[in-house]
């Protein structure tokens, strides 16, 4: 993996070297093995690369042959091999980059359509003067951008964009109620404000004069029929294509291991990955929190001992999150939008001793069906018909009651009294209900958060949902910067296009079948893992934060949510915040994941508007 970035200057006939430079210098953690820079006019890209094929070559900024394409690029492009022989181009290099410059020079920006793996990348031509930007289809990897009048500024996160500016922007208020729905703030917008995300699946035009066409080049096919498919076809390609984007995923010139949960998603890539390598070291890598009742090490250990891994396993305690926390805030340019995200990179640490690939299983709950949701999807959209008025009052009067050991009855209710179909589908996972947001924000202005449902397939409507915004701005931005700060490159193969594509292709009949969820994934993983491991209860990447809120983290949670400095006491409504605390505290109910979300806010406030920002934060 690696960093890019690049300055577009309108009015003006010259970019910084120093400014370039600076901007690398902020994307470094991403590429440490070697950085580039190059200008023209108006016109300047950096970068930093993570050597991971063609080793010893394949530098970049990139020019084309021709002269006419420059590019920066980040990202694996898998299917580079079979697209160069199909290329009648004089290649110097035997990399991927050079494959996307030829396919542009050759058939235009049209090519990235052939393009499998992931990648965010630019492209400056200088036959029309435009900077392309273009994002991989599911997000996987980042691309941010800061469009003024006088200039366009990008880059593969944010801190690189604030390097090339000697102002701070001011925090994104109206983005506040997006975060506050879902611990991360969906494209394009962020929380620093006039800075955007380029949506996945778009690439983005941005002419000489300023002038910007945003074009949707890649979107989920329509399902098929049902009368198309029958139990086994389905299971056959389901097979077929995990096969494939397992095989794909493993292309590389340096060593490539996996992270292993003991869940079905991670279990089956291994399993897949050990079967393609056999006689081959696979190394794999496990997180625990020293709780007994979240504690899934032992299963991570029994698929390592079935498919032979060399494997390991790292402890996170509250200790580690009060240390990292300020760390890994600057790394993610936002709030850590899950407690996971600190074992992610705890993980990633271990990972980054043995290999420079990781691959990990995000995706298949998204693709599959996966959540317990899904499989309430039907009830809750058949409920929703009583008035949206009755249904908030009664939810929230009985949910304010339930304690902590009905934790799952609570968040059942909270989607129930949701007003809307889009507004249910934001619950399942939302800290914070519509009614509790607004409460909390005062006043403050928000934006619209999303369409509404039709109703005609909830499973699917939930799973576009959830491939649209929980996945790309959640949990595949957590995983691209918990595994860049270690310097480490993740893959999930899950989320290759053409398994995508199937998967929303089959029926949702498919995924939720007989009451059980991601039944098409499961019935896949029978073949190559025993019962044990495929039919056990779900627990999920889970921290102990509701006790450690009440012990090691207690001090920090009061200081940082109610202190006179406090960003969060002063921005919403400090009362709601007190109240918030207080019943966390009082053991009978569960607030942790608010807390979170707040404390996340905080630090990231802390992180980039308090603490000098000419290094990263130690």
């Amino acid at each position: 993996m690696c960093g890019i970035a690049g300055v577009r200057q309108f009015e003006s006939t010259g970019v910084s070297t120093d400014v370039l430079r600076a901007m690398a210098a902020a994307l470094q953690h991403r590429g440490p093995d070697d950085s580039g820079t190059w200008s023209e006019g108006g016109v300047g890209f950096a970068h930093t690369r993570l050597s991971i094929i063609d080793l010893a070559a394949s530098r970049q900024p990139m020019e084309s042959v021709d002269g006419r394409w420059v590019l920066v690029f980040n990202g694996e492009i898998f299917n580079y091999r079979q697209l160069r022989e199909e290329l009648d181009y004089p290649f110097h290099t035997n990399g991927d980059t050079e494959t996307i410059l030829a396919g542009v020079s050759i058939h235009g920006l049209d090519f990235v359509n052939e393009l499998v793996g992931q990648f965010a990348l630019a492209l400056f031509d200088r036959a029309t003067g435009s900077v392309h930007l273009v994002r991989d289809r599911l997000g996987v990897l980042p691309l941010y951008y800061s469009l003024k009048p006088d200039s366009l500024v990008f880059g593969s996160e944010v801190k690189a964009l604030l390097a090339a500016s000697p102002n701070r922007p001011d925090v994104d208020l109206a983005s506040l109620d997006a975060y506050l729905s879902a611990r991360s703030v969906a494209s394009p917008h962020t929380l620093f404000a006039g800075v955007s995300k380029l949506p996945p699946g778009h690439r983005a035009e941005f002419s000489a004069d300023g002038s910007v066409v945003l074009t949707r080049y890649w979107q989920l096919p329509p399902p098929d029929d049902d009368g198309a498919w029958n139990e086994q076809r389905v299971v056959d390609e389901v097979d077929r294509a995990v096969t494939s984007a397992v095989e794909s995923a493993l292309v590389a010139d340096v060593p490539v291991g996996s992270y292993l949960s003991g869940g079905i998603d991670s279990s089956l890539i291994v399993a897949k990955a050990a079967a393609l390598r056999p006689g081959r070291t696979l190394h794999t890598f496990a997180a625990g929190f020293g709780d007994p009742r979240h504690d899934e090490l032992g299963w991570a250990r029994r698929v390592s001992e079935i498919v032979g891994s060399e494997h390991h396993a790292v402890q996170v305690d509250a200790e580690d999150f009060e240390r990292l926390w300020p760390k890994l805030t600057w790394h993610r340019d936002a709030p850590m939008s899950e407690p996971a995200d600190i074992a992610v990179f705890r993980l990633a640490e271990a990972a980054r001793q043995h290999v420079r690939v990781v691959l990990s299983g995000e995706g298949g709950d998204e693709l599959f069906a996966g959540y317990p949701k899904y499989r309430a999807a039907a009830v809750m959209s058949a409920a929703a018909r009583l008035p949206a008025g009755v249904r908030a009052g009664a939810a929230g009067l009985v949910e304010r009651r339930l304690p902590e050991r009905y934790a799952r009855q609570r968040i059942a209710l909270r989607v129930w009294g949701a007003r809307t179909p889009s507004e249910q589908y934001r619950t399942w996972f939302a800290p914070f209900t519509a009614s509790e947001r607004r409460a909390l924000l005062a006043g403050l202005p928000g934006r619209p958060l999303g369409g509404e449902g039709v109703g005609r397939d909830p499973i699917r409507e939930m799973l576009v949902h959830d491939l649209g915004s929980w996945l790309p701005d959640n949990l595949l931005e957590r995983g691209d910067r918990m595994s860049m700060a270690a310097s480490l490159e993740l893959r999930p193969p899950l989320l290759d296009h053409r398994l995508v594509e199937l998967a929303f292709r089959i029926p949702s009949s498919y995924k939720v079948r007989d009451g059980n969820t991601k039944w098409a994934l499961k019935a896949v993983a029978r073949r190559s893992l025993p019962s044990e491991i495929v039919d056990r209860r779900k627990v999920g990447f889970r921290v102990p934060l509701d006790s450690w809120f009440r012990s090691g983290l207690r001090d920090s949670m009061w200081d940082r949510l109610t202190g006179t400095d406090s960003f969060v006491a002063q921005t919403l409504d400090r009362q709601a915040i007190r109240s918030l605390l207080e019943r966390h505290e009082s053991g009978k109910f569960d607030e942790s994941s608010r807390i979170w979300t707040l404390m996340s806010l905080e630090v990231w406030h802390e992180t980039f508007f308090r603490v000098p920002q000419t290094t990263r934060v130690d």
